[in-house]
């Protein structure tokens, strides 16, 4: 998982599970045994792999320029059924493509594709990111695919059981070609409240109505995920679950209620602590008045920052909710949406309409241009993403 050190005693008391380390990177050497001359034929890139993640984000930098290094920060969302829309995108740089909408095409196909996409990749390789849940929230339903049930459904599995379906979910979408999935949910939806939930609860996308339970069941689909190479996602930090709207039909949505000890927060950092994975952590849209009443949390850095990197302790991937077509985000000029929460400490902004995204990073080149600290921290950003496509084996 990616927590840090020296967490304070808030996240102390919540993280509960015993921490592991990451994963180390894949070697592509043929043998351990080769001499210094025959590592020097190694392409340079896979040699900085072999030396560790640092190295291989080292030599990934050198090849891009500004520009580049500014795109590895958008995940571009492309529709299902016009999938072939995304290849410029690959071609110009992206970090990553969304598959956005349902699809029952077979796992094969969708594996041929998206090798395709990364051998057009002229940099480092693609984040494939789908949303795979279960229930009403499972965009690929296609050959290689279980129907998935609900979140409520797979809290109520066995322990064994829940594992088994999360190493299941894995496999499919390796199998697919897919790298990461925006799943699982760790919001906690208060029992009782589910179907004023217009996000969570009315759908039951939660795994229970604890943080405690939540945080255990959230763990075993992201360790099953993470078993074939798949990325976890923790979503919607700092929660949703006591939310009445919907953000993404929604402006204005609020919660008054959640603060910084709140069981919606402590669930996250519970959850990071169980699983062995580095999963990515998503941020809500809402505005959480008793944590930061002027800002959306994904434009937050008191909700970004000071309490999910230091407080909680979390130093890997922060990707953003929808950044183009959610209705919590509208008033917001496009451009604006990305600075401002690359500003607060995220990482990877989604953004499901794709043709948004040159002028997002015209608006981040543009602010990096004029303000040497925002710059620092999109350097920041940028070394984080590479580092965790180096420990994915996405830079050797």
């Amino acid at each position: 998982m990616r927590l840090r050190g020296g967490l304070s005693t808030l996240a102390s008391l919540a993280l509960c599970g015993v921490l592991a380390g990451c994963a180390g990177t894949p070697t592509r050497l043929a043998s351990a045994t080769a001499d210094a001359a025959a590592v020097r034929t190694v392409a340079p890139e896979r040699a900085a792999a072999a030396q560790g993640p640092e190295a291989a984000v080292d030599a990934a930098l050198t090849g891009l320029d500004r520009r580049a290094r500014v795109a590895q920060l958008f995940v571009a969302g492309v529709p299902l059924d016009e999938l072939g829309a995304a290849d410029d995108l690959v071609q110009q740089g992206a970090g990553g493509v969304f598959l956005a909408g349902r699809s029952t095409t077979a796992a094969a196909e969708l594996a041929a594709t998206a090798t395709d996409w990364q051998e057009k990749a002229p940099g480092p390789r693609l984040w494939l990111a789908a949303d795979q849940e279960g229930g009403k929230v499972q965009t690929l339903r296609g050959r290689g695919f279980d129907a998935l049930p609900t979140a409520v459904e797979q809290g109520a599995l066995p322990a064994e059981q829940l594992a088994a379906l999360g190493d299941g979910l894995g496999a499919s979408m390796a199998s697919a070609g897919l790298n990461l999935n925006l799943a699982p949910v760790a919001d906690v939806v208060p029992a009782g409240t589910e179907a004023g939930n217009e996000p969570i609860g009315y759908f039951e996308r939660q795994y229970g109505n604890t943080g405690p339970e939540v945080a255990v069941d959230a763990a075993a689909i992201a360790d099953g995920l993470a078993a074939h190479g798949v990325v976890p996602t923790l979503k919607h930090f700092p929660g949703l679950g006591r939310v009445a709207a919907n953000t993404d039909t929604s402006a204005g949505v609020v919660d008054t209620v959640t603060t910084a000890g709140d069981e919606q927060v402590t669930a996250f950092a519970d959850a990071l602590a169980r699983t062995a994975a580095d999963p990515f952590v998503m941020v809500s849209s809402a505005i959480y008045t008793r944590l930061d009443p002027a800002n959306q949390a994904a434009f937050s850095r008191t909700v970004v920052t000071d309490l999910l990197r230091d407080r909680l302790g979390f130093d890997g991937v922060i990707v953003s909710d929808d950044l183009a077509n959610a209705a919590a985000v509208r008033d917001v000029p496009p451009g604006e949406r990305a600075v401002r929460f690359l500003a607060a400490g995220g990482t990877l902004v989604l953004s499901v309409d794709a043709g948004l995204i040159p002028g997002m990073i015209d608006a981040v080149l543009a602010r990096s241009a004029v303000d040497p600290a925002f710059a620092d921290t999109v350097d920041e950003a940028v070394r984080t993403a590479l580092t965790a496509k180096a420990e994915a084996g996405l830079l050797d």
